[in-house]
């Protein structure tokens, strides 16, 4: 007999329960989420879970305006990802209406730093290890600079100075005065060099004829 009662006593107080939650009045709850700084910006695609309702979910649309019907005194939690979730309470006496725009703070989360090596395996690390190439010192660095090719590559590509301009002037003008009194030698009546061109001709005749 005791356990009827106690089956009865629960079975009632959970009608009752279930009574006063039909009894809730309906509420078209609609609004906007926005960002909750000084920008004002609405946030689209919020995710609304109504955890009085065995966790109905609604999404705000991309301008960040939601609109449902839920019921007076019911628990609303607004989620986003980088912003930290927001709980509305639906209030009571809302006159089958209530609006309220949902202001959501930016969550910024510092992850860990993250080293990607261009190793797949310890032994491709092993072996670039082994055959790598130390960087130079201060020392053969400047020995570097310093080497003949090194300013020779310099030299062709560096401008000159005044300094040096003006001594390549002043030498072109002493070649001119030591030979402004002398004949100045013409290639085409030098015999060597005649010699020299006739011999190349009679030469790439012979090769052609060879061929």
């Amino acid at each position: 007999m005791k356990y009827l009662l106690a089956l009865l006593l629960v079975f009632f107080s959970a009608a009752a329960v279930f009574a006063q939650q039909q009894e809730k009045p309906l509420v078209q709850f609609s609004g906007v989420v926005h960002n909750s700084d000084s920008s004002n910006v609405v946030i689209p695609y919020v995710t609304i879970t109504n955890i009085s309702a065995n966790k109905q979910t609604f999404i705000a649309n991309y301008k960040g305006y939601f609109s449902f019907v839920a019921h007076e005194q019911d628990t609303l939690r607004f989620t986003c990802v980088g912003f930290s979730p927001v709980t509305v309470v639906i209030p009571e006496n809302a006159n089958k209406s209530y609006t309220h725009n949902v202001a959501m703070k930016s969550q910024i989360t510092n992850l860990p730093t993250f080293k990607v090596f261009p190793w797949a395996t310890t032994d491709e690390f092993r072996r670039d290890f082994i055959t790598m190439k130390l960087a130079d010192d201060d020392l053969e660095v400047a020995r570097k600079n310093l080497s003949k090719g090194s300013i020779a590559e310099m030299a062709k590509t560096l401008p000159r100075d005044a300094h040096e301009i003006q001594s390549a002037y002043a030498q072109g003008e002493h070649i001119n005065i030591l030979n402004q009194h002398s004949l100045m030698p013409n290639p085409l009546l030098n015999p060597i060099a005649w010699g020299t061109l006739i011999k190349q001709i009679s030469e790439g005749d012979k090769s052609r004829s060879g061929n």
